[in-house]
């Protein structure tokens, strides 16, 4: 089983060119209604639109709150590289990047696309 989050947005395109910007994702749909965000070969997300009314339990979008307890963690063999495309993309870190002595891995908290909190962990 491999995990593929979706990520309801309001604006897709936007959020897609975030993630292909500051993560190296690559576009595997493309569209304003859903794209499927790609790490070589392999799905690691879905973004989809609210407006999309094809499914009923996305949530609110009323709601201001974005994933309040959930985080969006994307493990990289890379992470100079990604900490740098935040740098150049004027991301918003939020913590970091920092070593954790917990899971001795470095991390860089980010605000992401829509106020989406994202985590880059890696060595």
């Amino acid at each position: 089983m491999r995990p593929q989050p979706m990520i309801v947005l309001h604006d897709v395109e936007a959020g897609s060119r975030w993630f292909q910007g500051v993560l190296g994702l690559a576009s595997g749909h493309g569209g304003t209604e859903y794209e499927m965000l790609m790490d070589g070969g392999d799905l690691v997300g879905q973004l989809h639109q609210w407006e999309a009314d094809e499914h009923p339990h996305l949530g609110d979008p009323d709601d201001p709150s974005r994933g309040n307890g959930i985080l969006l963690w994307f493990a990289t063999d890379d992470f100079d590289a990604v900490a740098g495309r935040v740098g150049d993309h004027g991301v918003e870190i939020l913590d970091g990047p920092l070593v954790n002595p917990n899971s001795r891995q470095r991390e860089m908290w980010v605000r992401g696309p829509e106020g989406y909190t994202v985590v880059i962990g890696g060595a």
